[in-house]
């Protein structure tokens, strides 16, 4: 994994998954977040995932600098996905979990998700989560060991 702590800033790039079993969500998540979320962060390259396998495969690996899981995801949804990779992997990378319902937002708090966002999403919000999570990570901030 490209290490979220210490990035400098805008030249470096990010790697985020995205997981949903679904491709129409998975677009709409990449869609809603864009390239570059914010200036001071530098560009992010996604990578869309539609299996469990694959999930904790890049996770395991340390290839993510952050985790965008699909909470309504089948077979097995992004929010117990969530408290799996926080209670077993070591320095798991942060995580947000999306969510159908406003008020599911309170299960990311069983997850361990590091913050949630709402379907539909509104692309500026998706934006300043994924980018605050990000400084947030790169500052240190994140708890990142389970």
């Amino acid at each position: 994994m490209s290490s979220a702590a210490g990035r400098p800033g805008p030249q470096q790039s990010w790697t985020v998954l995205v997981f949903s079993h679904r491709p129409e969500v998975r677009e709409a998540i990449t869609m809603a977040i864009g390239r570059r979320p914010a200036p001071d962060l530098g560009r992010v390259r996604f990578r869309e995932v539609g299996g469990i396998a694959d999930v904790l495969a890049a996770v395991d690996a340390g290839e993510i600098d952050l985790a965008i899981l699909d909470g309504e995801a089948q077979p097995t949804g992004g929010m117990g996905l969530s408290r799996q990779l926080k209670n077993e992997i070591d320095d798991c990378p942060p995580i947000i979990v999306t969510v159908r319902r406003r008020d599911d937002r309170w299960l990311a708090t069983w997850s361990q998700a590091d913050a949630v966002l709402v379907h539909p999403l509104d692309p500026l919000t998706a934006a300043e989560t994924v980018a605050d999570v990000l400084r947030r990570a790169r500052s240190g901030e994140l708890v990142t060991r389970s």
